[in-house]
């Protein structure tokens, strides 16, 4: 059995990361194998499967697909294009402040999906090149996202698998980090790409012209649905004092706005709009590694992780830093994560009492090293298709030669940062 589990599971994570087939369709079909072949039945199937982690995903998609109904999402990026007055330089920094701080919480992927569209147009009506802005969103999107629970897949996936993390720790704990990296990453790629970013007076003054007050929707649907989506992050934000779950703040404002905006907008056609392949790849996901866990694969992944670190707590935080960020630079980091989530918890049951800093070193690792590669993030993949759309295609290879760098500095600092933090007490 544990031949047949890993083989299905090597395979379907191959597919995956070639992108031949859709995704959601190899992780459900590999999941469905395993039950073919007896490794485990459909009770442990379900149980596996992380259904807060689904639920908390599925209702920020509902939220944010009745929101941008209301054409804010527009009307913000034409106004901060218009704050600039249309120059290339300064318009490169606020879209990659608005992509950090949207992916931050809306989480990365719905931001991009939300902003490139936009970005993609106000760069073709001054005359610009796409590829620093392109580049620049992905960045952000994955360096933003790393900053709280909600931002990135894999962050959602750790913070239902560890209890006492709330919203406010991974902004307490990412959030300084994630600031430094985000303003050293920005800074460079506008040195780099100064020289191509020419101002055109002429194309300028046409952006300025446009009335970005049109985009907007004035109807109940505008303040009924910025209002909820607010008050859903701030319930976030209060989760430690309201002692409510995130997937039960979420859930409930999904289900509010529904109910609210019903007449206006039918269900149906808002759970059109909601990212089905997304949802039904991570329960093919979970699946997969839940394959792994049954017969014994993730026991002998912890140990092998322990034997090379020795047990000492500093190397393996460092260990899972590098190796979660070089790992997902390769491969999508939502996989990587699931399988490495039930090893982390499993280092516990070694005599590791203190774990969290391994947790802190993961998610810096996935996160960020989701900008090594044109495939290292699901953001990435979002990007890259709409570019192409768009005929503003992405080289893999030219993205590559500056998302290593920016990976690599990224985990430098983070080392630093997790030493000094978390780690030196532990050395003395």
């Amino acid at each position: 059995m544990t031949w047949i589990a890993l083989l299905i599971f090597v395979i379907s994570y191959a597919l995956i990361m070639t992108e031949r087939f859709n995704r959601a369709l190899v992780a459900l079909a590999g999941g469905v194998l395993l039950l073919c072949t007896n490794v485990y039945e459909w009770p442990d199937a379900i149980g596996y499967v992380d259904w807060k982690t689904v639920a908390l995903l599925f209702s920020m998609m509902v939220l944010v697909s009745i929101t941008k109904r209301t054409g804010i999402f527009e009307f913000i990026a034409i106004r901060l294009a218009q704050s600039v007055q249309g120059r290339p330089v300064p318009l490169l920094m606020v879209a990659s402040v608005f992509t950090a701080v949207g992916s931050a919480f809306l989480d990365n992927v719905t931001t991009v999906l939300l902003f490139v569209p936009i970005l993609l147009t106000l760069v073709k009506k001054l005359d610009l090149p796409a590829f620093p802005y392109l580049l620049m969103t992905i960045f952000s999107s994955n360096i933003g996202g790393t900053a709280t629970l909600i931002g990135d897949p894999p962050n959602i996936m750790i913070g239902q698998a560890v209890e006492h993390f709330s919203f406010m720790s991974f902004v307490y704990h990412l959030g300084p980090v994630v600031v430094v990296i985000f303003l050293l990453t920005t800074g460079l790629l506008c040195l780099l790409f100064r020289k191509q970013l020419v101002y055109n007076p002429e194309k300028a003054a046409h952006l300025m012209k446009m009335d970005a007050k049109a985009h907007l929707k004035h109807t109940p649907l505008l303040y009924q649905s910025t209002s909820v989506l607010i008050l859903t992050i701030v319930g976030f934000i209060l989760h430690p004092i309201l002692h409510v779950e995130l997937t039960t703040v979420a859930v409930s404002a999904a289900l509010f706005l529904l109910l609210l905006t019903d007449k206006e907008v039918s269900c149906e056609k808002v759970f059109e709009q909601v990212e089905w392949g997304t949802l039904f790849f991570f329960m093919g996901l979970f699946m997969l590694v839940g394959g792994l866990e049954m017969v014994g694969l993730i026991d002998e992944l912890a140990r092998g992780i322990m034997w090379v670190s020795g047990g000492d707590l500093p190397v393996t935080a460092i260990l899972m830093l590098w190796s979660a960020g070089i790992l997902s630079g390769i491969v999508d980091n939502i996989p990587f994560v699931a399988a490495l989530i039930p090893v982390v918890q499993e280092f516990q049951g070694y005599g590791m009492m203190d774990v969290d800093p391994i947790w802190w070193a993961l998610a810096l690792g996935a996160c960020l090293g989701g900008n090594g590669t044109l495939i290292g993030a699901s953001a990435n993949v979002v990007v890259a298709g709409l570019a192409a759309s768009y005929k503003e295609p992405i080289s893999f290879i030219r993205f590559s030669l500056y998302g290593i760098p920016v990976l690599i500095g990224s985990l430098i600092i983070s080392t630093i940062y997790i030493f000094f933090r978390y780690l030196l007490p532990f050395l003395s």
